[in-house]
């Protein structure tokens, strides 16, 4: 059974998924860094890059946004994704200074701008709209090809107009497997009127102007998140939740009856101390409940998991306690991964086992725990060291990039020198300064531990170099913000 936690405030939204009791996934959206995917622009084509066969975009952003081959939707041409054929050099299909309606499909990450399509695609409750396609797809979900020919004879008796001819291409999301034909005609009635407000717009918009954006984090809840296994759907803001109830009743009616207004005097996301599960997702260190831990690292090519067995000895051998804990650690990384949704490369150090049962029962584990995500993971199982490669697809920042920013003491290394080495810097860029200059006195300006080590352990060394250069040289302590920082002053 599963819960829907949305804590709202004019600055922020929280959504949590709670299953079991325990929370699964972690959504923020932020008013003023709101994702873009979904938008769609109007956008000048500010430079071609055949050698990359892509072009940058301005669509009014602060970097200019990223559209590739691959993705210019060219009339008549097969949708996005099929692959067949090479595609028509990007030189042939747009030029610097052109006017495009574009789509963003990818938000920017890092110093990466945002990843644009010219192929449009507007998505309901439950469908997806292709106005510059005639096809109907259907989700690969859906199950057998019996049933998906039902559906794609019945999309296209509803989609045809009256004349007979379809206008725009479909695609079947999951949950229209058991729609009725009155809930699909309604969903191709709303998507055609978004599409033709946001085509009437783009004709006389400049670029740059925002034509149409997706639904809120709120709104989403109900399209993406909610499903026939989900019991409550607790909101704490009145005007949200008369939004969100409105929103249902017009598009997703089956939902409404499990929305709730909290009421509660405790904050919403205290029923399942979601603020505490919050801090320990940042954490480096994720403690097992057998007593080892895993060590997350994020960087910026890959994310890497080690597993180690800690204080965990209840196994009656050695063999027995490594598969236990790797078992469990398994199914803490599978939840670890939707949490803090880390995406890309992510390499797992699992305990070394000897036996290749246990290698086996371990993956096995790991690929039911993960079957439970609806991003798409690709796991490649143990390569010859020992490690287990798999992908895991970014649709947005980790929560650790979308909560935090790099320490300005260590500036993103996660170490700082100890005080005996910066004492040792110190005192080689004096003996470097007194080489160049002649002044009368030396002053250390360091921080306080430093200046403690140069008086106490590292005195003699001091009275060394003050000899040697035939200069004094004092000390005072400062307040810097690093300990690694100093500052040397010619008196």
């Amino acid at each position: 059974m599963q819960d829907i936690l949305i804590n709202w405030s004019p600055q922020e939204t929280r959504v949590a998924v709670v299953e079991n009791g325990a929370v699964q996934e972690l959504h923020i959206e932020r008013a003023l860094e709101r994702g873009l995917v979904g938008n769609i622009y109007t956008g000048r084509v500010a430079r071609v890059l055949p050698g990359m066969q892509s072009a940058f975009v301005d669509i009014g952003l602060e970097r200019a946004a990223f559209l590739h081959v691959a993705d210019v939707h060219v009339a008549g041409s097969p949708p996005r994704g099929d692959g067949s054929g090479p595609p028509t050099p990007i030189e042939r299909l747009v030029f610097e200074g052109q006017t495009l309606m574009v789509q963003v499909i990818k938000d920017a990450i890092g110093t990466k701008g945002a990843r644009l399509s010219t192929q449009i695609s507007i998505a309901g409750r439950l469908l997806v709209f292709l106005p510059q396609d005639d096809h109907v797809g259907i989700s690969q979900k859906i199950g057998s090809h019996e049933l998906r020919e039902q559906l794609r004879a019945r999309m296209g008796r509803l989609a045809a107009t009256s004349d007979g001819t379809p206008t725009g291409g479909f695609i079947l999301r999951t949950n229209a497997e058991d729609a009725t034909d009155a809930e699909l005609a309604d969903d191709i009635a709303y998507l055609r009127k978004t599409w033709a407000a946001v085509r009437e717009r783009g004709f006389s918009s400049p670029p740059g102007t925002l034509l149409h954006q997706d639904l809120s984090l709120v709104e989403r809840v109900l399209r993406d998140l909610a499903h026939e296994a989900t019991g409550a759907i607790r909101i704490d803001s009145k005007m949200q939740y008369d939004i969100l109830k409105a929103f249902g009743e017009a598009y997703m009616p089956g939902s409404v009856a499990k929305l709730e207004h909290y009421r509660g005097e405790r904050p919403i996301f205290d029923l399942f101390n979601i603020d505490a599960e919050i801090a320990r997702a940042l954490a480096r260190r994720v403690d097992l409940k057998s007593g080892g831990y895993l060590i997350i690292d994020q960087t910026e090519a890959l994310t890497t998991i080690d597993v180690n067995t800690g204080g965990f000895v209840g196994a009656r051998n050695f063999d027995d306690t490594i598969f236990k804990t790797n078992l469990e650690a398994a199914q803490a990384i599978a939840r670890q991964l939707r949490l803090r949704n880390l995406g890309g490369i992510i390499i797992i150090d699992f305990i070394d086992m000897a036996r290749e049962e246990h290698q086996t029962a371990v993956l096995a584990e790991l690929r039911k725990q993960l079957a439970r995500d609806r991003t798409k993971i690709t796991v490649s199982g143990f390569t010859q060291l020992g490690l287990v490669e798999m992908t895991r697809k970014r649709t947005r920042e980790s929560l650790a990039h979308m909560l935090c920013e790099p320490c300005p003491t260590c500036e993103g290394k996660g170490q700082v020198k100890t005080a005996r080495s910066v004492c040792y810097d110190i005192l080689r860029e004096i003996l470097r300064e007194a080489r160049q200059f002649n002044p009368k006195e030396f002053r250390v300006l360091a921080s306080a531990s430093v200046v403690e080590m140069l008086l106490d352990e590292e005195s003699q060394h001091l009275a060394g170099l003050s000899d040697f250069i035939g200069k004094p040289i004092s000390l005072k302590a400062e307040p810097f913000a690093s300990p690694e920082q100093y500052d040397i002053v010619l008196m």
